[in-house]
């Protein structure tokens, strides 16, 4: 007989609850979180299993591939719908989060999520490391500035790079203050061992860049480089994943909300969905577009219209869409980015 299972998975323990086509429950086991323990369970307590759910979580990326390593029909459900639907629970316990998910499991009323590849999920970890050394690196340059501007030492009105500046400073400003020049020489040796260390991590993003056509063809678009590239296709994953290359922007949260209720109808901000550090190198690529001096591109006409219509955060924020659905276009077609109509 066909029956559904979820997983309410902890970090130590995974709450399991099997229901039949009509909701009855059919079996319930709280096991270690393991995958040949569950694999095991559902083989014996689950004969006529049709699907396995298990919600969006820290664990639910190693979890779904070790179990669809094993054949079981596993699915990924959005965290945030789940949770709307176990609210109307009185009472919330491992147990009966599990039936709450077997029952979204067996109605299909639920947003599946798809599960990226190993080799993207890689991918993704070495922008983010990347991402928290950048904001490591800035907060100790934000630092240093705050604490030598008490002494009135400011760093905005000086001419080089940071690092010549700070070591103008250090040699020559800070003499009656030694306590604050053994601070400053700290961040400083601390703010130069970060700076190696992204370096590091740029060193095996182009490599990776190098060996990936994809990236490649992502870069020929105006403003696009390495990391925005990458940070594209790795939350893409597959360029078969949009039927149509609209639905891009409205996957990475950079389309207006809509809300509409009897006489009421009206359009908000973006949603910001998505992944957010994806967001964010696509609006650094479209500042790029539109503030240098690159080749004309029928892109930054558009956006410089835009801009001079409704103004430059806009207009950035509505080439940064653009540009993720042309990036998927490109993709999905295996074409090169297109200067001007000309080019077409």
């Amino acid at each position: 007989m066909p029956c559904y299972a979820a997983l309410d998975v902890s970090q130590e323990t995974t709450a399991i609850c099997v229901v039949d086509e009509e909701g009855h429950i059919q079996a319930e086991k709280k096991l270690p979180t393991c995958p040949d323990a569950i694999a095991g369970f559902l083989a014996r307590g689950a004969p006529g299993l049709v699907r396995v759910g298990m919600e969006t979580g820290p664990m639910a990326v190693w979890l779904w591939n070790e179990l669809a390593e094993r054949q079981l029909p596993i699915i990924c459900l959005d965290a945030r719908h789940a949770n709307a639907a176990l609210k109307m629970r009185p009472v919330k316990t491992d147990r009966n989060d599990a039936a709450g998910l077997a029952q979204i499991v067996r109605t299909g009323w639920f947003k599946q999520v798809r599960i990226k590849t190993r080799s993207n999920y890689q991918i993704r970890s070495l922008l983010t490391s990347r991402e928290t050394l950048v904001r490591i690196r800035v907060k100790i340059e934000n630092e240093l500035r705050g604490l030598l501007r008490t002494f009135g030492v400011l760093f905005g009105k000086r001419v080089g790079s940071f690092t010549r500046c700070a070591g103008e400073i250090i040699s020559g400003e800070l003499d009656a203050a030694p306590e604050m020049r053994l601070v400053a020489e700290v961040l400083m040796k601390a703010r130069a061992s970060i700076l190696d260390q992204i370096k590091v991590l740029d060193r095996r993003l182009s490599a990776i860049a190098r060996e990936t056509p994809v990236v490649r063809l992502f870069m020929t678009a105006p403003g696009v480089g390495v990391i925005t590239a990458l940070s594209v296709a790795s939350v893409f994953d597959d360029a078969a994943r949009f039927r149509r290359s609209s639905s891009a922007g409205a996957y990475l949260g950079l389309t207006p909300r809509r809300y509409e209720s009897g006489e009421t109808s009206r359009n908000g901000r973006i949603s910001r969905q998505g992944n957010q550090l994806t967001r964010t190198h696509l609006y650094e690529a479209a500042t790029t577009l539109l503030t240098r001096n690159l080749r004309f591109s029928t892109l930054k006409a558009w956006g410089m219209r835009l801009a001079r219509a409704s103004g430059f955060k806009k207009a950035r924020v509505a080439v940064a869409r653009k540009l993720a659905v042309i990036l998927h276009a490109m993709w999905k077609t295996n074409t090169p980015f297109r200067w001007s109509e000309a080019d077409a």
